[in-house]
């Protein structure tokens, strides 16, 4: 691999640190403003509805200007929306603005890939961005819990009160959130690094109709393929579950191990090394030819997830989420790259990337819903776990009735 594919790896590790840490910041910030219990999904909610809204022109975006200049933008856009929360805007609305830096910021990240490198190096390529922004979710995940754990905010925060200086900066959450963005700033000088490639697919006309029409067609164009549409309805229902599972996490770690907020924070990290793993398995001994193979261990996914509830000790609590989390990336990683590589043939890099984005994010905001929903009719997190366990090995199963066939994707 070339150098500057190790220059986008670390802009995007300390984009995704940041971005992960802020989530567990934002939620404490919640919890200091006495927020009810559902705001919590409809956070992240209001942390994707960019992603939904956006998509017909994120891609074209992405596509129009070098993708490093991109991401830079993109970067100082989450920036701005930190320091909005800490100037006291409410934190749904400003996470919502990070939202949108996140959005203009994935196509670029993904899209920069499949122009850099040839194809029969994507998957390799994607297995390490996917791991290096998992090991991103970790740390965010560990980081953000140590810092808003009492013992260490207090501490900082007493070396953060400089005499005759008001910061206000007065709790842990507001803490946090400043340090994010100094790792948000030092992402965008990554960014700046970031070798230019030749512009792929450019777009012909930039008005919102011509765009909203192009973004239409691409659309279809994916779903109706084959291999784009198995690929398409895999990473939608991972990331649309997955999403939800890091809240059910932090729910049932209150609940079944009786765990603070700051250790449950810690706890999704497992989650995430597991989905390491998977992925490095994934580059070993998955093919992009052979990506179809891979559907059963979404199934089993699933059903594997329904082990939490007889849960109670957390060493079995960590290797199951461990389990879980690998499971996950072995199978999303090749689907993954084989959905990039149908979409840059079909309709460029960018542009397929805002589709993935668009079906992805439209899940995570129906499931996060749903989740809210049963929150606020103060269901049991086990029957919520049942609900969603069920619901992935089920959309799962009927995936793989209808493409499990295509064994071999032959010539891609």
């Amino acid at each position: 691999m070339k150098i500057g594919f190790y220059i986008i790896l670390a802009a995007q590790f300390l984009s995704a640190l940041a971005d992960n840490a802020l989530l567990f910041a934002a939620i404490a910030m919640l919890k200091d403003l006495h927020a009810p219990a559902w705001h919590t999904p409809v956070l992240q909610e209001a942390f994707i509805f960019s992603y939904i809204v956006l998509a017909p022109f994120v891609g074209a975006f992405a596509d129009s200007l070098p993708k490093g200049r991109v991401m830079f933008v993109s970067n100082n856009i989450k920036i701005f929306g930190c320091v909005l929360m800490l100037l006291g805007v409410h934190p749904l609305l400003a996470y919502g603005l990070v939202g949108l830096g996140a959005a203009a910021y994935s196509p670029a990240k993904y899209g920069i890939l499949t122009e850099y490198l040839p194809p029969e190096k994507l998957v390799i390529a994607n297995s390490w961005m996917e791991g290096l922004t998992v090991m991103a979710i970790i740390l965010g995940a560990v980081v953000g819990g140590i810092m808003l754990s009492p013992a260490l905010s207090n501490a900082l925060l007493t070396c953060w009160n400089v005499p005759y200086l008001e910061t206000g900066i007065d709790t842990a959450a507001e803490l946090a959130i400043s340090i994010i963005v100094g790792i948000y700033v030092l992402a965008a000088l990554f960014n700046l690094y970031i070798p230019r490639v030749a512009i792929d697919h450019k777009p012909l006309n930039r008005s919102p109709v011509f765009l909203i029409k192009a973004f239409w067609h691409d659309f279809k164009l994916l779903w109706r393929d084959p291999l784009g549409q198995v690929s398409l309805g895999v990473t939608t229902l991972f990331w649309g579950t997955g999403a939800t599972l890091r809240l059910l996490v932090l729910a049932w770690a209150g609940v079944a191990l009786h765990y603070d907020f700051s250790a449950a924070a810690k706890l999704t990290a497992w989650v995430a090394l597991g989905i390491a793993i998977g992925s490095i398995l994934a580059a070993k001994f998955v093919k992009l030819e052979h990506s179809v193979k891979v559907l059963p261990i979404g199934i089993a996914m699933g059903l594997v997830a329904l082990m939490m509830i007889p849960i109670t000790h957390p060493t079995l609590a960590i290797i199951l989420l461990i389990v879980i989390g690998a499971m996950g990336g072995y199978f999303v990683v090749p689907m993954n790259a084989l959905l990039q590589h149908r979409g840059h043939l079909l309709m460029g890099a960018g542009s397929s990337i805002a589709v993935q984005n668009f079906n992805e994010n439209l899940s995570i905001f129906a499931m996060l819903a749903l989740y809210a929903t049963m929150e606020k009719m103060n269901l049991s997190i086990y029957l919520v776990i049942t609900v969603f366990g069920l619901l992935l090995s089920g959309i799962m199963t009927v995936l793989y009735k209808r493409h499990g066939h295509d064994q071999d994707t032959g010539k891609i």
